[in-house]
């Protein structure tokens, strides 16, 4: 199994886990909350893309199409994990 298109999707997820806390700051984490979030998001978004066939596979190698379809998928997903934890934790803080 190689490892490098999950290595570079939970990279990517960080990465943009972080710019999504810059952008929307109404919903920003802090940094250790963004990072661990598009961590968890770009792991978990780089495998759902793979096994429908978006992304690259598991298998991949370590041609360009492939790093950078690692890459998008990593980074939407950590975003978007990211974004949908900061608009819980603010319905939540809302509430009390």
């Amino acid at each position: 199994m190689d490892y490098l298109p999950l290595i570079i999707s939970l990279v990517t997820g960080a990465v943009g886990g972080n710019l999504t806390g810059a952008i929307l700051k109404n919903l920003n984490l802090g940094t250790l909350g963004n990072s661990l979030a598009g961590i968890l998001g770009g792991g978990l978004g780089g495998q759902l893309l793979s096994m429908l066939g978006v992304a690259a596979a598991p298998s991949g190698g370590l041609d360009l199409s492939s790093i950078l379809g690692s890459v998008a998928s990593g980074g939407v997903g950590g975003g978007a994990l990211m974004a949908i934890i900061g608009v819980v934790k603010q319905i939540i803080a809302s509430k009390k």
